[in-house]
């Protein structure tokens, strides 16, 4: 057996997190570099503050095989986060990131016999438009996808999981909604759309949502990479992680945008689920028609998202990963609060 192949994560192992310049990579990845690990963050840009804590950077293509292979190199596991989120462009550039990207991480893997290999999912690899309640891993993966994100990573995930053997352990990890100082996507569009007036609840705003807050979803990666090894009860497995405190999404909301300083959105504020999606099934069709710039306000799949209630059973990740979210909602609101606090230009 390769000594990659073994579990645990010991000071002085070397460890890549693709993507380690992005907001959950950057938690990982500083979490990791705090217990003494020796840590490489591949991304396609530099980033300093990552050399300030003692973390190698290296730039490149995700999809470029040989630039992969090169900052696999030398590693004992591979933390694969980079991705290309959100919810519309053309397909070609989902794929290539998030699946072709992937295809590459595993072959550099396979090629460098580096033994284990965290992926980071997401819930919405199996989600079908529909409302998701205590759901758990046994869902399957729907026969159609609204949005270019879900498909490309549900690709990846399989690919992913089904590379799980002998000499390459894997595991794939979906956190739901991460929140919390410093992120670059959910919140400053939660706050962009608030401030200029734009944002109302698709139904009523009762709907529950999981969510999790960056460090804890950083936990489950690390916990991850501490217990996976050939045979043991998460190689090959995908795990749903959040803080396991589903909210009615205008609560979740209406929390970040009180710790921006801004006056929350009344749950009148309101469209039908039925009006939003059709409203994003038209804008989708005029932008691609009229080969507009940007995205749409809402498609179809956000309609459907941002209406249904989805949350999960985190009973496997707790059982087989020893998984515990140790940040509350609350404890995160009042970090975030406190972060946009000390950050007024944020």
């Amino acid at each position: 057996m390769n000594e990659t192949n073994e579990p645990g994560l010991k000071p002085g192992m070397k460890v890549l997190v693709t993507g380690g310049g992005g907001f959950l990579g950057k938690a990982i990845a500083t979490k990791l570099r705090e217990r003494g690990l020796a840590i490489r963050s591949f991304s396609r840009g530099t980033y300093p503050e990552l050399q300030k804590l003692g973390i190698e950077t290296v730039s490149g293509d995700i999809t470029d095989a040989a630039a992969v292979e090169k900052a696999c190199s030398g590693c004992d596991i591979v933390f694969h986060v980079a991705a290309k989120p959100g919810v519309w462009g053309p397909y070609e550039d989902y794929h290539r990131a998030n699946y072709i990207g992937t295809e590459k991480v595993v072959e550099a893997c396979k090629k460098l016999k580096i033994g284990r290999l965290v992926y980071t999912s997401s819930p919405s690899v199996v989600f079908d438009g529909k409302n998701m309640e205590n759901g758990n891993e046994s869902v399957p993966y729907p026969d159609h996808y609204e949005a270019h994100y879900p498909k490309t990573k549900a690709m990846a995930e399989r690919l992913v999981l089904s590379s799980n053997g002998p000499t390459l352990s894997t595991v794939s990890i979906r956190p739901h909604l991460i929140w919390g100082p410093g992120d670059n996507h959910l919140v400053p569009r939660l706050v962009a759309a608030a401030r200029q007036g734009n944002l109302k609840f698709v139904g009523n705003g009762m709907n529950r949502i999981d969510t999790i807050y960056v460090d804890n979803a950083a936990d489950a990666h690390i916990l991850a990479g501490e217990r996976l090894a050939p045979g043991a009860a998460c190689a090959g497995k995908a795990y749903f992680v959040s803080n396991g405190d589903p909210r009615p999404i205008s609560e979740i909301v209406n929390g970040i945008i009180r710790a921006a300083g801004l006056p929350p959105i009344p749950l009148c504020a309101t469209i039908s689920p039925t009006a939003a999606w059709f409203i994003g099934g038209l804008l989708e069709m005029g932008y691609k028609l009229f080969n507009l710039s940007g995205e749409p306000r809402i498609t179809r799949f956000t309609a459907n998202e941002l209406s249904t209630s989805h949350w999960f059973d985190l009973s496997a990740i707790r059982r087989d990963l020893g998984y515990s979210p140790k940040i509350s909602i609350e404890e995160g609101m009042a970090r975030l609060e406190s972060w946009f606090t000390s950050h007024p230009e944020k």
